[in-house]
């Protein structure tokens, strides 16, 4: 079979993952749509990746015509309809029901041959597509936080999968810049799996109280880690990282080593969820 060739991508979803994938595709020199139902998201989204090409311009990184070219190959749109691309990035809330039903609704107007991937971090991919018109075209494509920056990108097989899509999504990655990753769908996937314990053993010394947060992240980041787990958690969002905790709990049958952290369960309830919010584990206001 010959190569899928891939020059527009639209990512759907304008919140903080959707905008950096956004980003990066338009970087890579794709044609990028980005697709909201909600206006305001998506003004926000412009507006984020508008400041973050302009400090890659103070930076030096890019010229101001780079910036302005990168940019242009941009459009926002809240309509369904004008999401059509090669391949379809997926990056909304972590809810099954509410991502097969995206997923349905842009195999209405997308050509037979686009890809469709999906950013969840911890929804069972295979459930995902099993639940779609062409599950065969659906595969997992995991960036990271920041989607930009970080340099893993986890692509995820399911039993369904046309070989061809993920050899596409490997070689695209690669494009993009950054080290993908081929795996089975499972619980956790590869990151999030092995991450549980990094986070969730950090968050039992201090519920224990036999330190504190900051001690742990200062320790952390001296022994080669570039985040300690509470700064970590607080950029990724407490309300995602407690949300993949519980699914990979769920998952695995509940072990006692996998269980989730009251501490950050009271931390959501309260709806400090961390930069995103102005404060988390720590406070970023003022």
């Amino acid at each position: 079979m010959p190569d899928i060739e891939i020059k527009t991508i639209c990512v759907c979803g304008a919140g903080t993952m959707g905008s950096g994938i956004a980003q990066l595709a338009a970087m890579a020199g794709f044609t990028t749509i980005q697709f909201d139902v909600q206006q305001a998201m998506l003004d926000k989204s412009r507006d984020h990746i508008n400041a973050a090409l302009d400090k890659l311009v103070n930076k030096q990184k890019i010229t101001t015509e780079e910036k302005d070219s990168i940019a242009g190959r941009i459009t926002y749109t809240t309509e369904i309809h004008h999401c059509r691309g090669n391949l379809i990035i997926e990056a909304i809330v972590e809810n099954l029901d509410h991502k097969v039903a995206l997923f349905n609704a842009l195999m209405l107007v997308n050509e037979p041959a686009t890809i469709y991937a999906s950013n969840t971090s911890s929804i069972s991919v295979t459930a995902i597509a099993e639940k779609t018109a062409m599950p065969s075209r659906l595969a997992g494509m995991h960036f990271f936080n920041p989607a930009p920056i970080m340099q893993l990108v986890e692509i995820v097989q399911t039993t369904f999968i046309n070989t061809q899509v993920t050899d596409t999504l490997l070689r695209l990655a690669k494009q993009m810049g950054k080290t993908p990753v081929l795996c089975k769908d499972a619980p956790g996937f590869i990151v999030n799996r092995v991450a549980r314990h990094y986070y969730l053993e950090a968050m039992l010394l201090v519920e224990q109280g036999h330190t504190d947060m900051k001690t742990i992240d200062t320790i952390m980041e001296a022994t080669g880690f570039k985040m300690g787990p509470f700064a970590l958690m607080d950029l990724i969002g407490l309300d995602i990282n407690y949300a993949v905790s519980n699914i990979v709990w769920e998952s695995l049958g509940k072990p006692k080593r996998l269980t989730p952290s009251a501490l950050q369960k009271q931390k959501v309830d309260t709806g400090d969820l961390g930069k995103k919010t102005g404060k988390g584990f720590y406070s970023y206001r003022g």
